[in-house]
């Protein structure tokens, strides 16, 4: 299996002198190249009918033009017709993908990755990401073709590598933006206007999102166009949901947001983060002596207290909210849905609902409706609309009280074997014994979309264990809900965390 949690990334490196050495080096050495990425896009023709068309987005990442010239080439070796939507957010992507009836979507980005990886992720053609059945398919005919071994001329390559139509996915995207804020703007009221700075991680929105703040009344000033590259010191992929800084610490911070930051009255939002490729966004909020992340679930909370109606709640396993099996709502009633890691899996448990629906993971992304171009809905996670969603729903002056808040953690062991953790392994249960012995017995099972994770729960408490799906960490999670003490669940996770750390890194 080539595919992580949200597609194939790696370290982008020069093409081997042999196509079966692309394999060896993604699978062991998390290493992509222009001539792995022109195999991808053979094998991506092999699962749609010939002579369909298939539309690439990219991200600034500066290997990121040989990438998208390789895979041009691999899907016209496979008879496809291709459209080059140029650089853009993964949302931006998405919508051009629909709005161009395209058979299969591909943006090139590693999101929050640092900028020397890449990767790709794959959209079929009514905009869902792939799913585990289609990667095991993908992934079984890329490496069948790399042991094929064909070589392609340098002059039929070139001409390859040329799309047979452009699109401009970027412009089309903000378009859809401006009926999306009309939207936001009648379910809750027109967006805070207070003055923010806007940290677009030097991606695709770092051009035009100042701009169109602005001309939405709220006042932005945007900051990564002085970051040294995408995601370098900038970006949401540099924050985590429990960061917090007096501002002291802020104006000594080396990410480029956060030392921009000045002082402000205790509760306002004054900064916003996206990741490289736009999909997701964290808030920053100014506290007594400093100030704070957002995160998703807070985000998620802010619209669901300004919301009216029957509202279908999805939630990653380390959300807050997951654990939550009701809320006390005056104006809705809102159903939940525990879903994997990945916001394809929030999408999954959300795409045949009919009511008001929201998928959210604390990392930012949130999964909403959105006017289809074709007509009718689709699901999007999108960073910007996020934004604009929350700035609205903080607006509405009739909002429910605040959620309580419960506690989480979460930890990961970096450089671990991640071969070691199945999930139900002698190491599994392993952990099981540790958690029973110290917290009475938990219900053990895992969840569609996590080959790997091991959920343990009882009432109001959640750990969960299971691999990083892009780099060599395995996480480790405790979630709890309001009110339970969190003294010796803390005792327990530290005594995980030894047992696992013993047994995944050399």
């Amino acid at each position: 299996m080539l595919f992580g949690t949200d597609g194939i990334r790696g370290e982008v490196s020069e093409s081997p002198n042999s196509d079966e050495l692309t394999i060896p080096e993604l699978l062991e050495n998390r290493m992509i190249s222009p001539r792995f990425m022109r195999i991808v896009g053979e094998a991506l023709s092999r699962t749609i009918r010939v002579d369909s068309q298939v539309i690439i987005g990219w991200d600034e990442r500066p290997s990121n033009p040989e990438l998208v010239a390789a895979l041009t080439q691999g899907l016209h070796l496979g008879s496809c017709r291709v459209i080059h939507a140029g650089i853009c957010a993964t949302p931006a992507l998405h919508n051009a993908l629909l709005e161009t009836g395209s058979a299969l979507g591909c943006m090139i980005t590693a999101s929050h990755n640092p900028v020397s990886d890449s990767g790709i992720k794959v959209f079929d053609t009514s905009g869902y990401k792939t799913k585990p059945e289609s990667e095991i398919e993908i992934s079984e005919l890329i490496v069948q073709l790399a042991a094929e071994e064909r070589e392609v001329d340098d002059i039929h390559r070139e001409e390859l590598s040329k799309p047979d139509s452009h699109f401009n996915a970027d412009l089309a995207h903000q378009e859809l933006l401006v009926i999306r804020l009309a939207e936001f703007s009648g379910m809750f009221a027109q967006p805070l206007q207070n003055k923010i700075l806007i940290d677009s991680s030097k991606g695709a929105a770092v051009n035009w999102l100042e701009v169109f703040l602005s001309k939405c009344g709220v006042h932005a000033i945007e900051v990564s166009k002085g970051a040294s590259a995408l995601n370098e010191n900038c970006g949401a992929g540099e924050l985590s949901p429990n960061d917090s800084w007096t501002w002291e610490e802020a104006a000594r911070d080396d990410h480029i947001l956060i030392r921009s930051l000045e002082k402000s009255p205790a509760g306002q939002i004054i900064a916003a983060a996206l990741d490289g490729d736009g999909d997701r966004c964290l808030l920053i909020e100014s506290t007594e002596k400093g100030c704070r992340v957002v995160d998703g679930d807070e985000m998620a909370d802010h619209i669901l207290r300004s919301s009216k109606g029957e509202w279908h709640l999805a939630a990653s396993i380390e959300s807050d909210l997951a654990l939550m099996a009701s809320l006390d709502r005056l104006d809705s009633e809102v159903h939940f849905s525990q879903t994997a890691v990945g916001d394809r899996w929030l999408a999954k448990a959300l795409k045949e609902d009919s009511c008001n629906i929201l998928g959210v993971e604390d990392s930012g992304h949130l999964v909403m409706s959105a006017p289809h171009p074709k007509g009718g809905r689709c699901l999007v996670g999108d960073g910007v609309a996020s934004l604009l969603a929350v700035l609205c729903a903080m607006a509405c002056e009739n909002r429910a009280l605040a959620f309580t808040k419960g506690f989480k953690k979460r930890i990961s062991i970096k450089d671990s074997n991640r071969s070691r953790w199945t999930g139900n392994n002698e190491l599994a249960d392993s952990v099981e014994h540790i958690a029973n012995l110290k917290l009475g017995n938990m219900l053990r099972h895992g969840l569609v979309g996590e080959n790997n994770l091991m959920l343990l729960e009882m009432e109001g408490v959640s750990i969960g264990v299971r691999n990083s799906g892009t780099q060599a960490k395995t996480n480790v999670s405790l979630r709890l809900a309001p009110g339970v003490d969190n003294s010796i669940m803390l005792e327990t996770l530290d005594l995980i965390l030894a047992c696992l750390k013993q047994a995944l890194v050399d």
